[in-house]
């Protein structure tokens, strides 16, 4: 409710050459109505650097995209993909020049994986034994890969993670206390997180 939460919002006073880091692309519709389309979600991101800015303490960036069932592949190539890359390289890069990111985590997530096989719409369906996440920033330690699948991306090979274990990493970096209890409507206690481990304790 700052004021200077508010003028985050004023993208225009932002320098010309940023925003065009982060990108003006037009929404890609695949003019199939079973299909996913990608919002133009480029300047979203630089709102986003913006409200960190702002000292905003959690900012959620919704790009709009989720499955790719049908022609998934031409779908992420010409869609979600372009986007994605400038923009998100984009983020980081600004957030690493202003000084932002050592104290900012930045988390990449879905919200389910795909399968390994292809199927008979040239997509990949719903999947839950192997999907990652991308973390930035805050108190990952960059350049790396934590865990890691078969070969064919169908199960995990060694060091998995489970989503209890981002959201432990998450917590710890907003200073929540995972071990903290809460009743509910009944008084019953109920954990903040009932298991999981950051990243960091367990690679």
């Amino acid at each position: 409710a700052s004021d200077k939460a508010r003028r985050a919002f004023d993208l225009d006073s932002e320098p010309p050459a940023i925003r065009k880091r982060y990108g003006f692309v037009d929404k890609y519709n695949p003019m199939d109505p079973r299909r996913c389309s990608a919002s133009a979600f480029n300047q979203r991101l630089l709102l986003a650097r913006r409200l960190v800015e702002a000292n905003v303490r959690l900012v959620t960036v919704d790009c709009r995209w989720w499955d790719t069932h049908v022609e998934g592949m031409d779908s992420m190539k010409n869609g979600f993909l372009p986007r994605w890359d400038q923009s998100y390289s984009a983020l980081i890069e600004d957030l690493d020049q202003r000084g932002l990111l050592k104290t900012t985590l930045v988390v990449a997530w879905g919200e389910f994986g795909r399968t390994p096989k292809v199927n008979k719409d040239n997509g990949r369906d719903h999947y839950p034994h192997v999907f990652n996440a991308a973390l930035a920033g805050g108190p990952v330690q960059g350049g790396r890969v934590v865990g890691a699948s078969d070969a064919k991306g169908a199960f995990p090979r060694n060091n998995p993670k489970t989503p209890q274990d981002v959201l432990a990493t998450i917590y710890a970096h907003l200073g929540i206390d995972t071990e903290k209890h809460y009743l509910d409507h009944a008084g019953r206690p109920v954990a903040t997180l009932p298991f999981g481990k950051t990243l960091d304790e367990l690679s």
